[in-house]
């Protein structure tokens, strides 16, 4: 008989339970490695006297005097009195509490930055709590947290868990060596996990702050280590549990779809596009599916590689699904692969079929009865390829342009998509493509599961781009610039950044920048593009600037991949400071794809001060130094740190917390070694190391 309901109501959550739940703290283990922002040094007290400008200090002293003021603006103003010296506290935000601790009389601590000037010493907003109590040993620690949780209450959870949390050893004596070894290269002796959080939380007073916060401490090292291990460790199982499953052997046949289509292209390839090709065509011909990730700057022909691989899978009989981050990129391959593939898959009887949002409810369900049947052996589209309604009749081969735009959801979602039960169904293979090359560091850490193919040279016949960095202040000249360009007979783009929080603000920016270029070049037809504009309109737009009936294309980042126009020599990007750097490289790559000598003109806007940011200067200065791709995206690592750069906001994957991938490569080198170590010899360990650092995350390290 089944257990009755229990009618023991569930205990309502506080809000700060709540709160550590949002962040991730349920278990005991979650909280021991939820680790100090910083450290405030309560250990001692200093006399006012000796304590200098600038400096954070705690002092203990007696109220004297307490007076509410009004002008300039209401602020509480309490003189305390240490013996050797007076000093004010100042708050613009106050309480009754605050006034009944700091009555007239009181004695009190106070922590605060003491700031010297022609009044005395003075501190704005200080700590302060009722005097007496002993003094802590250890510093205090100062934790991420959310305004739900007041570090009080987070500071004894994190003690109370930090005791109860199982610290054992996972690592087995041969990897401890092995660390051992790897450390003392770095002058930094091996603790226990346990030491090593212990004294991070709450470390003396006496230590070196510098080397707790740039993380070069030892306590540091053994936390990084474990960190790199476990990802490792996890990329490794993944890539292993995907070696055992299977997919349909895809072959290439003498005459077939993918000779055809070599002898119907109108150029000829690459030997960086063939040796890839050929990577591919031997992945797809195993019964393991393939994991791979094809590479190549902007411009290199990933397209065409892609279309190859999508013959090898019709030319078996199966079906292949491609699917682009936005309908205009979706589009630009929708036409391409047409062109390439349908005059071939006719005679077959098969078709190319076209999925995304917008489409009107007829013609989408005429394209689902399409799939479903197995008539269109080639499905191109955005999202739309992986919604529940859209069935395969037998998808075998899964293609993601542009993966670090999709979520790791979606990715598993295409892969489960797979079909025809009635063929023994499996995993599709799944290639993914990227004009954003990987760095080495990241290719051995959140790529360590991926093959990777990279197309490393450019079609002949693209002309190298000429960056230029101006400041607004100098836009007619610019303006004169693109005069000139159309006069000859070029093609302009000029692109308007796009903030997702103010769309209406950006959208008024690329309105009004378009009609002041309609204004002041005349006889030139302007066009406009942006997200929020029908399909239609937007398709005739991109009609009339692609067949080169108009000379300049205002456009938000809608035209930032994929759009290919050869006759198009100059690219204005305006606020090129609000840009990320593979962003800005994305786009300088529309230009520069025809004969003529292109420039990408970068347009900034300095700060009330004249000045650049120092993370947009930086960009800049990338952008105008060099045009490789490789060296591109090593600098954005550098300077967004390697979440930002995998978009880890939308992955759902589990990114390093403690270990940076700029400075740590040697720590990365042994993770790889110990992780195929352990996992051959000490396979339980490793999964109660994973469990101990992924806990639920593993699985998405698997898409």
């Amino acid at each position: 008989m089944p257990d009755a309901p229990s009618t023991t109501p569930r205990k309502e959550l506080s809000a700060p339970q709540k709160a550590m739940h949002k962040l991730g703290l349920v278990r005991d283990i979650d909280l021991a490695l939820h680790l100090p922002l910083r450290y405030e040094d309560e250990t001692r007290i200093v006399a006012l006297h000796d304590a200098r400008d600038g400096e954070v200090v705690q002092v203990e002293g007696t109220v004297t005097k307490q007076d509410i003021q009004y002008r300039p603006r209401r602020q509480l103003l309490v003189t305390l009195d240490d013996g050797s010296d007076t000093c004010t506290l100042r708050f613009f935000s106050f309480y009754p509490s605050h006034q009944k601790t700091l009555a007239v009389g009181a004695r009190v601590r106070v922590r605060g930055e003491v700031r010297g000037g022609f009044m005395g010493k003075t501190m704005m907003h200080p700590a302060f709590h009722a005097a007496g109590g002993e003094l802590p040993e250890a510093l205090t620690p100062v934790y991420p947290t959310s305004a739900q949780l007041p570090q009080a209450y987070l500071r004894k959870a994190v003690v109370s868990g930090l005791k109860r949390a199982d610290l054992s050893e996972t690592l087995p004596q041969p990897v401890l060596t092995s660390l051992q070894e790897t450390l003392r290269g770095l002058r930094a002796p091996l603790m226990s996990l346990r030491q090593a959080l212990e004294y991070l939380h709450h470390p003396g007073p006496d230590v070196s702050l510098a080397a707790l916060e740039d993380r070069s401490h030892p306590a540091w090292q053994r936390l990084k280590a474990e960190e790199l291990l476990a990802q490792q460790l996890s990329q490794l199982q993944a890539k292993r549990e995907r070696d055992a499953l299977r997919a349909p052997p895809l072959h290439t046949s003498a005459g077939g779809l993918h000779e055809q289509l070599l002898g119907v292209l109108p150029f000829a390839l690459t030997a960086a596009q063939r040796r890839v090709g050929e990577e591919i065509a031997r992945d797809l011909q195993r019964q393991v599916p393939m994991h791979r990730l094809l590479q190549g700057d902007v411009g290199s022909g990933k397209t065409v590689v892609a279309a190859l691989a999508a013959a090898i899978a019709i030319d078996s009989g199966w079906q292949c699904a491609l699917m682009a981050p936005t309908e205009i990129l979706a589009e630009q391959h929708f036409a391409k692969l047409i062109g390439w593939l349908e005059p071939l898959l006719e005679p077959l009887g098969k078709r190319v079929a076209w999925l995304t949002g917008s489409q009107k409810k007829k013609q989408r369900t005429e394209m689902l009865e399409l799939i479903a049947s197995g008539e269109a052996a080639l499905v191109v589209g955005t999202h739309a390829v992986i919604q529940e309604q859209v069935q395969f009749r037998n998808l075998a081969l899964a293609i993601i342009d542009e993966q670090h735009r999709f979520g790791v959801a979606q990715r598993l979602a295409l892969r489960s998509k797979m079909g025809g039960a009635e063929l023994g169904a499996g995993e599709p293979h799944l290639l993914m493509m990227s004009a954003t090359p990987i760095p080495r560091t990241l290719a051995m850490s959140y790529y360590a599961d991926l093959d990777v193919s990279t197309i490393d040279e450019l079609p002949p016949g693209r002309t190298p781009i000429v960056t230029k960095v101006v400041s607004d202040s100098r836009r007619h000249e610019v303006i004169e610039r693109i005069r000139a360009q159309v006069a000859e007979g070029r093609q302009v783009y000029w692109v308007c950044p796009l903030i997702e929080e103010s769309e209406a603000i950006d959208l008024s920016n690329a309105t009004e920048t378009h009609a002041e270029l309609g204004q002041l070049l005349p006889g030139v037809l302007v066009g406009l593009l942006h997200s929020r504009m029908p399909v239609a309109e937007k398709k005739a737009v991109m009609s009339l600037f692609s067949g080169g009936h108009m000379g300049v294309l205002v456009s938000t980042t809608v035209i930032e991949v994929g759009v290919d126009v050869p006759n198009a020599s100059l690219m204005v990007i305006e606020h090129a400071e609000r840009f990320g750097l593979s962003q800005l490289h994305q786009l300088r790559g529309r230009v520069g794809r025809g004969a003529a000598a292109s420039a990408c003109v970068l347009l900034y806007t300095p700060n009330e001060g004249g000045r650049l940011g120092e993370t947009a200067r930086e960009r800049l200065k990338a952008m105008a130094e060099t045009n490789d791709g490789f060296e591109i995206a090593r600098r954005d690592l550098e300077i967004r740190g390697p979440g930002e750069f995998l978009g880890a906001r939308q992955s759902g994957a589990p990114l390093l917390r403690f270990a940076d991938l700029a400075t740590d490569t040697h720590l990365l080198e042994w993770a790889r070694e110990a992780a195929a170590q352990m996992l051959a010899r000490f396979p339980e360990a490793a999964e109660r190391h994973v469990g101990r650092w992924l806990g639920t995350k593993a699985e998405y390290l698997k898409a």
